[in-house]
């Protein structure tokens, strides 16, 4: 799923300057970078593919700190351009960010205030929203970025609305885009806005992926919340939800082992997860519900009343709008995948009936109590169960999409 704002009219209307042009992309790198993630633009943007209908751009690589560049696994880049050459750019674009808790160099900063200024579309990539976040150019906007991210986002800029449930958000000159591959998917979209789904079709080929995926980063997403929120005071109730799915409770509840009103639990739990408490709550069943699917033979009923469902047609929905699958569908999938010597009952039954480790599935067991005020950061929503995995090659050949799978 992807987010595109009806952005404000000030910014539909916005003009670049003279010296701007549309056609020129700038990708601002910095050391310490991931290199997958900032080899997405280059590789989409900064490669002549006019033979397949993909109109060119002209790429402009910006260091954004004094070079040489060293990137993850130790390699050393060069730029060939520094900050100044954003000034032509009509779209800028920072594929990541080294550190989520050090700050961005003031000089890239206003470099980026200066080109939005300026009517230039700037774009996050993964962790690039954090250095749009500390230009201030996401204040009041909705963003995204890697889920596992997502809450020290939305902790540290408070004035940003984080959805970590997002592929990518297009708020129109402001574009930001979870981890890794969904910042294809967000390069694939401004392709596609600037020249329409044809060309990004064209490009979505060459590059063998999806034009455009369905569904969001819930399905991806961990039981980790940040480091964080281990010192905080909700985290041992956040340790008490995830001990208790099993029980039949409110966030009402939850507030009240906080010692909360609850719309005073609402905002902080906001502040520190960057999810309502409500979602988050149903999230942590859903997701509860795939371990006891893929780990146990309980029937759906059963599994409702393990998960803390009030009944299987509760279960059915929520998995349902969660992961585009109903959880009799989803176990078969499952199953269907699992290695031949795999027995669906290999399990042993863990406190409260939730089964335990087995050769399936990682360890997901409740934590001992001196671990939990840290794993209980953990929280935000489904696991990285869903893929493309086995999509056809020739699917892409003729630029169909391929069926969206509705389970692992």
């Amino acid at each position: 799923m992807s987010h595109d704002s009806t952005a404000a009219p000030e910014a539909a209307a916005r003009k670049l300057s003279g010296r701007r042009r549309k056609e020129i992309v700038a990708v601002l790198l910095f050391s310490g970078g991931p290199i997958f993630e900032s080899s997405i633009p280059l590789s989409v943007f900064g490669i002549d593919r006019q033979d397949a209908g993909v109109p060119r751009y002209r790429l402009l690589v910006c260091a954004g700190e004094e070079g040489p560049l060293r990137t993850t696994g130790g390699l050393e880049l060069t730029a060939p351009n520094g900050l100044e050459a954003i000034s032509r750019a009509g779209t800028v674009v920072v594929p990541a960010w080294r550190s989520i808790t050090s700050p961005p160099p003031e000089e890239a900063l206003d470099a980026l205030r200066r080109a939005h200024e300026e009517g230039a579309r700037i774009v996050g990539l993964c962790t690039g929203a954090f250095v749009l976040a500390a230009a201030g150019l996401l204040d009041g906007r909705p963003a995204t970025t890697h889920w596992m991210y997502a809450p020290t986002l939305a902790k540290r800029y408070p004035s940003v609305h984080v959805d970590p449930r997002e592929l990518f958000v297009d708020d129109g000159d402001v574009l930001t885009s979870a981890g890794t591959a969904a910042g294809i998917d967000l390069c694939l979209h401004i392709v596609r806005t600037d020249h329409g789904n044809e060309a990004a079709g064209a490009l979505a080929r060459r590059l063998v992926v999806p034009p455009r995926r369905s569904g969001g980063q819930e399905r991806y997403l961990d039981r980790s919340l940040p480091e964080e929120i281990g010192a905080d005071p909700l985290a041992e109730v956040v340790a008490w939800a995830l001990e208790h799915l099993h029980e039949q409770f409110d966030v009402e509840t939850l507030a009240a082992r906080a010692y909360m009103s609850r719309r005073t639990f609402d905002r902080r739990f906001r502040s520190l997860t960057g999810s309502a408490p409500l979602q988050w709550l149903i999230t942590q069943r859903v997701l509860q519900a795939q371990r006891l699917l893929e780990t146990s033979d309980y029937s759906v009923d059963e599994v409702a009343g393990r998960c803390g469902f009030r009944s299987p047609v509760a279960l059915r929905g929520h998995f349902r709008r969660q992961l585009g699958s109903s959880p009799a569908a989803y176990r078969a999938a499952y199953r269907a995948r699992r290695p031949q010597n795999d027995k669906p009952g290999d399990h042993h039954d863990g406190p409260h009936g939730v089964p335990g480790p087995s050769p399936m599935a990682p360890e997901h067991a409740p934590v001992p109590l001196q671990a939990r005020r840290t794993a209980a950061a953990s929280a935000l929503a489904p696991s990285a169960s869903m893929s493309t995995e086995g999509a056809k090659p020739e699917l892409y050949a003729t630029g169909r999409l391929p069926g969206q799978r509705s389970a692992p």
